[in-house]
């Protein structure tokens, strides 16, 4: 039994939603009003970095048809874990704009975030070990690329 406005489940999280596909078209607003003009969530820390996931939480998925546009948009694309960059892409909304929005339903309890740890994406053997599994992805010949 989860916690209310724990982490959704990936089983649970549903198919909907779950296309790589973009949301829809860039919306022709300006990013400024869809932040009220804030640059910045409400913590008093550092933005959320482009690698932090966020996944919505039960609370936020019970709460979803009561969300306003972008923000409703937001919780319904993170059923399942992915990173900012990944959801301001797949939305096509500014990163900003993204880092903004999710800090607001983070402290809202509409969605869990993820930061990474500082000392293990500065860990030399983790980007070698990440270098590594990018080499042993086949290109779209099926070839292995050259790992000299």
């Amino acid at each position: 039994m989860m916690a209310a406005g724990g982490p959704v489940p990936h089983e649970a999280a549903g198919d909907a939603g779950d296309s790589p596909e973009p949301a829809g078209r860039a919306p022709a607003i300006r990013p400024f009003l869809l932040t009220a003009g804030r640059v910045s969530g409400g913590g008093s820390g550092p933005p959320m970095p482009v690698e932090t996931q966020v996944v919505s939480t039960s609370d936020g998925l019970s709460v979803l048809r009561s969300l306003t546009f972008e923000h409703h948009d937001i919780v319904a694309a993170c059923r399942r874990p992915q990173s900012v960059a990944e959801l301001a892409a797949r939305l096509r909304l500014h990163l900003n704009v993204v880092r903004v929005l999710a800090e607001d339903l983070c402290a809202a309890g509409h969605l869990a975030v993820y930061r990474p740890n500082a000392r293990t994406a500065q860990d030399l053997s983790v980007l070698r070990r990440v270098i590594d599994g990018l080499r042993a992805v086949p290109d779209s010949r099926g070839s292995l690329r050259d790992t000299s």
